[in-house]
């Protein structure tokens, strides 16, 4: 059986390079939630959602990578908080404009919450605003 880390990074791994749903969802619950005070993904309230919204992103940003800067473990309260930064240019035909060729380098933070084994929500932190101006897309 794997740790809540190991999910937590295996989850990971599958939402930041684009692999969608499918791959996604053995790590979660049914219904797992989403929030965001990040304005272009605010509104979005499910797990689900937000990994097609990532899958969507990297279309517009085929580039785009991550580098993990660190990785927390809370046991007591059944939580993994990853901090990474993501990297990419917009080259795809994708995004709220045509291909800028601009790049963004944007730090973040996934608040992963489990119940047992499975992921039952998260929480992402971002400065998105300092990301959309440097795709060129505010």
């Amino acid at each position: 059986m794997r740790t809540i880390k190991e999910t937590a990074l295996a989850f990971f791994e599958a939402c930041e390079t684009g692999k969608g749903w499918d791959a996604c969802s053995p790590f979660c619950q049914s219904g797992a939630t989403f929030q965001s005070q990040a304005e272009p993904i605010a509104e979005i309230t499910s797990l689900s959602g937000y990994v097609d919204w990532m899958q969507g992103l990297l279309v517009a940003l085929p580039d785009g990578r991550y580098e993990i800067q660190s990785v927390g473990l809370d046991e007591d309260k059944a939580s993994v908080v990853i901090y990474a930064v993501f990297k990419g240019t917009h080259t795809g035909a994708a995004g709220p404009s045509p291909a800028t060729g601009k790049a963004a380098e944007s730090d973040y933070v996934y608040a992963i919450s489990f119940a047992g084994d499975k992921i039952s929500g998260m929480t992402k932190i971002w400065n998105a605003p300092w990301a959309l101006r440097q795709l060129g897309w505010a």
